[in-house]
């Protein structure tokens, strides 16, 4: 049976409400997109920060703003840019609806922008969570946000030990958030539950002493450095072990590169030819090559970079490069041969980025005079 928070009454509710308004007051970190909370800059934040450090992404909505201050411009803007841009941010599945959604508003929404959570829903990439922080912080829609940190300080203060990612734990959250809501000023509210849990209640080794709600938390720890059992899941995804081959094959002064499926990993990036061999499953990328070593005229030169990992969020690659000198500049499907300067420009996965320089510098040595 799911434990039920009716432990914490209706005072206790309304003075830890008042309490934790207070703190945030006090404490909120100095965040370029509170200054004045704007929809387009709430949105943009909201899908940027998803499974992003905030400094990390700081920088990137700061480029964006940079760029495409509204909706209406980051409607007209080439998409490869908008992914060379986002590139290194992972999840560009969020680029793609970033844009899908900015031509939506600005041609079919024609600037008349919803108030609600539920309405914002309509936008691709805009889910539940995101919703009620834009319809909430930017119209004062009462709707109250469930993120991550959300999760984990409504579950620790309530002391709901069933599991967050099951309805049995997630329903009784949800409730409680809508009864914990300060509906005069939701938005300061989901902002303020949020920062919570990003600066005290963290994952690891909470800072209870200090938090706004430890008087009647029902997971307060009192040793430093311990962690509450809540939240629970019920279990996390398993990480697979890929070997990730890149091909860099070079004509002269060009090198052949492909635009991987709009779908799936690295949805609509530009990468070298690879081939991806899962240890454990049959279900990823084989044989996506051209038999290199049959085709006439095509060289293997050898190894290039030493291997390395990289890790993405539930898949753990092992990258090598292999280079490749071809005598005539051959067409394949999705695939297309670029001077290296203009390659660079393109929208690559950070497993390339940060080789690049050594990847372009090494190839000319081995196969020019």
């Amino acid at each position: 049976m799911v434990r039920n928070f009716e432990i914490l009454t209706k005072n206790e509710i309304i003075q830890a409400r008042a309490q934790l308004k207070s703190w945030f007051i006090s404490n909120q970190r100095p965040l370029p997109w509170r200054d004045s909370p704007d929809p387009y800059a709430t949105w943009l934040c909201e899908i940027i920060m998803q499974q992003t450090r905030i400094d990390q992404g700081t920088r990137y909505w700061q480029s964006f703003i940079a760029k495409w201050p509204s909706f209406e411009s980051l409607a007209t803007a080439d998409s490869e840019e908008i992914m060379k841009t986002w590139q290194g941010l992972g999840y560009y599945s969020r680029a793609r609806n970033l844009h899908k959604a900015a031509k939506i508003v600005a041609n079919d929404w024609r600037g008349d922008l919803p108030t609600s959570a539920k309405s914002w829903q309509q936008l691709p990439g805009v889910g539940p969570y995101t919703s009620a922080a834009i319809a909430s912080i930017c119209f004062g829609d009462p709707s109250a946000a469930i993120d991550g940190n959300a999760l984990r300080v409504l579950s620790r203060w309530a002391g709901i030990h069933e599991p967050i990612d099951k309805p049995t734990g997630r329903k009784p959250i949800e409730k409680l958030a809508g009864e914990f809501l300060d509906i005069s000023d939701p938005g300061m509210h989901n902002q303020a539950v949020m920062e919570l849990g990003a600066l005290l209640c963290t994952p690891k080794a909470p800072n209870c002493e200090h938090c706004p709600l430890n008087e009647n938390c029902k997971s307060r720890v009192e040793m430093v450095g311990q962690t509450p059992i809540a939240p629970v899941k019920a279990g996390k995804i398993k990480v697979r072990r890929v070997a990730l081959t890149f091909h860099v094959i070079v004509n002269e002064n060009k090198v052949l590169m492909r635009q991987r499926p709009s779908q799936g990993i690295w949805g609509g990036l530009w990468e070298f030819p690879s081939c991806w061999i899962d240890s454990e499953s049959d279900d990823l990328e084989k044989n996506q090559l051209p038999p290199l070593n049959n085709r006439q005229g095509l060289h293997e030169t050898g190894p290039i970079v030493e291997p390395f990992e990289h890790i993405l969020s539930h898949r753990k690659l092992k990258v090598t490069f292999q280079s490749w000198r071809s005598n005539a500049a051959f067409h394949e499907k999705d695939m297309k041969w670029f001077r290296w300067e203009d390659a660079r420009k393109l929208p690559i996965p950070r497993a390339i980025e940060k080789n690049w320089e050594e990847l372009e510098n090494s190839m000319p040595k081995q196969q020019f005079s």
